[in-house]
Formats: structure tokens, C-alpha cells, sequence
């Protein structure tokens, strides 16, 4: 058998609407949204976040991906203490993803 080469693997963060959302309302506007976007600056101003932002749907959510040197235990630990996911605005899942195609460089 070949032996593959190892892949990265990243973490995604998938927000959904919690019970505190108001429905038809614009994501802005949305109370707490701000602690939200403070908090995951944290995680990229320390560049463990290669990407993040809204789904242009409203009332979707929206998603974070890790660099690949965070692990599942920290992603973890830093999405549950999110302000917006502790007031119930924002819920979150987190999905192991393994990132086949990439330029390098």
C-alpha cells in the first residue's frame, strides 16, 4: 500500500441562530453581535483564524476556520466562551475538515 501524504486538517465553526435571534433582523443590528466579532478577533489577531464572516442568507449564521495548528480542544474551548453563544444569540458547531487542495505559498 502507498502511504498517503498527511493532510492538514483545520476546525470549521459553524454559527447558527440561537434562541435570542430575532428573526428578520439584520445581523448588525442583532444584540451581542459585536462581543461575537470582538471575540473571534482574539483568535485572529493571534493568527489562529484564517477566515470568517456571515453566510449572505439572512438568518443563517455564519462560520470560522482555524489555521491548522489549533486544536479541536482549543477551538472548542474558545467557541464555548463566545458572549454571543453565552447569551443564547449564537449557537456552534464545530466540524473537523480536511483541507485536500491548498496552494502552498
Amino acid at each position: 500500500m502507498t502511504d498517503q501524504p498527511t493532510r492538514p486538517i483545520r476546525f470549521v465553526v459553524l454559527h447558527k441562530p440561537g434562541p435570542k435571534w430575532q428573526t428578520g433582523v439584520d445581523y448588525r443590528q442583532q444584540e451581542g453581535v459585536n462581543a461575537h466579532v470582538q471575540h473571534y478577533l482574539k483568535l485572529h489577531q493571534q493568527g489562529k483564524l484564517q477566515l470568517g464572516g456571515p453566510f449572505l442568507l439572512p438568518d443563517i449564521g455564519g462560520m470560522m476556520v482555524t489555521t491548522k495548528d489549533v486544536t479541536l480542544e482549543e477551538i472548542e474551548t474558545f467557541a464555548a466562551k463566545d458572549p454571543a453563544v453565552i447569551s443564547g444569540l449564537l449557537t456552534y458547531e464545530i466540524r473537523p475538515w480536511m483541507t485536500a487542495m491548498e496552494h502552498e505559498g
